[in-house]
């Protein structure tokens, strides 16, 4: 059984923990730069994305982190994902750079705009998982501005790109974690 760590500062790292279970993984909290060692690979949850950027700072995890996702995989969520990309817009912050993204902050609006939304993943994905709409939370979701070359769409909202991969790493600006489709996990552990 692959071993995953949830990066357990802040968000909901247990709703993340359940559903790598049902992913067929087992989840590891991780706090600390010493909790990524023999992890598979690791989850980024939401939260909000400068309070994770001070706690990662004070636990000294940036750099480890950076080493980390040079050799495994990482998988991002809406902050996690602003966390993961190369560019960060409104305003500009400090983020891990391991995929050619730009993300802009609370992109759909404030906490009262946040919605479920009913999302059509593409080809991509329902041929290395399953077909059908994926149920997509959006909590004060950034929106992804830029997707770089090397990077691959695989479902968008309205336009807009909101799960994506790049190599060994994938972002989702929405939660997966709060539904009960396990389908995104799923295709994460896969890339274990």
């Amino acid at each position: 059984m692959k071993k995953v760590g949830v990066l357990a500062l802040q968000g909901d790292f247990e709703a993340h923990s359940r559903a790598l279970v049902g992913a067929g993984a087992e989840p590891v909290l991780a706090r600390t730069p010493s909790d990524l060692e023999g992890l598979d690979g690791l989850i980024i949850p939401g939260g909000e994305s400068t309070t994770m950027l001070k706690l990662l700072n004070e636990e000294d995890m940036i750099e480890p982190l950076v080493a980390f996702g040079s050799r495994r995989p990482i998988f991002g969520t809406c902050a996690g994902a602003i966390l993961l990309a190369k560019e960060v817009t409104r305003p500009t912050q400090q983020s891990l750079g391991l995929m050619d993204l730009t993300l802009e902050r609370n992109g759909y609006g404030r906490q009262i705009d946040s919605c479920v939304a009913r999302v059509e993943p593409g080809q991509e994905f329902q041929k290395r998982t399953s077909p059908g709409e994926l149920e997509a939370v959006f909590i004060r979701a950034p929106i992804i501005r830029r997707v770089g070359a090397e990077a691959r769409i695989l479902a968008s909202y309205n336009g807009d790109p909101v799960l994506v991969e790049q190599g060994r790493h994938l972002v989702s600006t929405f939660h997966p974690e709060l539904t009960p489709d396990l389908r995104v996990h799923n295709l994460f552990v896969s890339k274990l």
